[in-house]
Parts: structure tokens; C-alpha cells; sequence
């Protein structure tokens, strides 16, 4: 079980740990964001890489 993802923080629990690794994994990165132009980051960045 990964038990320090973000910041060393150490996690209690496997639903905690599973929590925080969704947020940070699925929706941080995959998310579509207004801010974006509804473009994940992932994508956003990779665009304005190539630009």
C-alpha cells in the first residue's frame, strides 16, 4: 500500500490513501477545467508545449 504520496504524509487508512490518490492521480490531471478551455492538464500543457 502506498502510504506517503503527497508530501511524505503518512495515511491511516486504505480509503484515505485511495482518496487522496484519486484526486491527485484522476482528478487533477485528468479532469476537464473551464480555466483550460475544458482541456485536461495533461493536454493543456502538451499543447502549449508544442506551441
Amino acid at each position: 500500500m502506498k502510504t506517503e504520496l503527497i508530501h511524505h504524509q503518512t495515511y491511516q487508512t486504505r480509503a484515505e490513501t485511495r482518496q487522496v490518490e484519486y484526486i491527485e492521480v484522476f482528478y487533477n490531471r485528468e479532469r476537464l477545467h473551464s480555466a483550460n478551455g475544458y482541456l485536461s492538464p495533461i493536454d493543456y500543457e502538451l499543447q502549449h508545449k508544442a506551441a
